[in-house]
């Protein structure tokens, strides 16, 4: 799908595809962990010009390390140790559960840099009392980030900077889109809206094919109608000053097959099982905040 137009104002959206390296550019990046989402920064650092030198990794696993090693020319650490320690900027994006374990042997050498998370569930007050750091940026990205087109909340605590901000920004920037909020409670809205956004998309892609199916298109053709549908649809409410409201209603004439179907989703009330289910999700993400926020 196209990225989203970005937004520049009242704290929306800001675009990624131009963005320079604003206060990271002459440091060093410390990585604690290498998977999908590090190796997705990793790779958008390395293509703006980044040397590879100032970027650290440390990974446990060797499949991840020579993954790394082969994609981008890093030498990935097996286990922390003194090298951290010249890390102006650590990210920290290891699994939530594993966090503890992973920032116990951090923790001696952590402490002067900005602390960057894109781990779900672990609050800043975690990240300060395991880091030693008050200058923390929470981040929750989304899948479409590992493809260049996702958006990403960002929290950042009194402590951080204006040119933290623009540094973790630009960090993110080759991801996508991101989007800043007051409230560390916000990213749990976010999360509910964005983090988990692209599992809904899929979802109705879902039903869109299942329907396609039944009335005897192919899988082929149904998945390419489905997704090009949203594609376009996307495209289109990002272009236009409408709302999704007023688009709608235009192409929903009275007595039409548009309306046919409109009116069969109102009738199952699938508007409010929606809203229902995104509350739901914000909800459990303040559950797992609550049950990793004593790390």
């Amino acid at each position: 799908m196209r990225p989203l137009h970005p937004l520049n104002e009242g704290g929306a959206a800001t675009s990624s595809r131009v963005a320079t390296l604003p206060a990271m550019t002459d440091s060093t990046i410390a990585f604690i962990g290498g998977g999908n989402m590090a190796g997705a920064l990793i790779g958008g650092l390395r293509r703006a010009g980044r040397a590879a030198a100032s970027i650290l990794v440390v990974e446990p696993l060797p499949a991840q390390r020579e993954r790394l090693a082969q994609a981008w020319g890093l030498q990935p650490l097996a286990a922390a140790d003194e090298r951290l320690a010249v890390a102006d900027t650590v990210v920290w994006a290891v699994k939530p559960q594993l966090f503890a374990a992973a920032a116990a042997p951090c923790a001696p050498f952590i402490g002067r840099a900005l602390q960057v998370s894109v781990m779900a569930g672990i609050r800043s007050d975690a990240l300060v009392r395991a880091s030693g750091s008050q200058r923390v940026v929470r981040a929750m990205p989304n899948t479409p980030a590992l493809i260049g087109c996702g958006i990403s909340g960002l929290f950042a605590r009194q402590a951080v900077t204006a040119d933290e901000r623009a540094g973790a920004e630009s960090l993110f920037a080759p991801t996508g889109t991101t989007l800043w909020v007051a409230q560390e409670s916000d990213l749990d809205a976010v999360t509910a809206l964005s983090g988990s956004g692209p599992a809904y998309v899929f979802y109705f892609v879902e039903a869109m094919m299942q329907a396609a199916a039944e009335m005897g298109l192919t899988v082929a053709q149904g998945r390419q109608l489905a997704l090009a549908t949203f594609d376009g649809a996307t495209a289109l409410a990002a272009a236009s000053k409408e709302s999704p409201e007023t688009l709608r209603a235009q192409v929903t004439s009275k007595g039409g097959t548009t309306h046919a179907a409109i009116t069969a989703l109102e009738e199952a009330g699938v508007k409010p099982a929606f809203v229902r289910a995104l509350h739901a999700a914000r909800e459990r993400a303040r559950e797992l905040g609550d049950e990793f926020g004593s790390v």
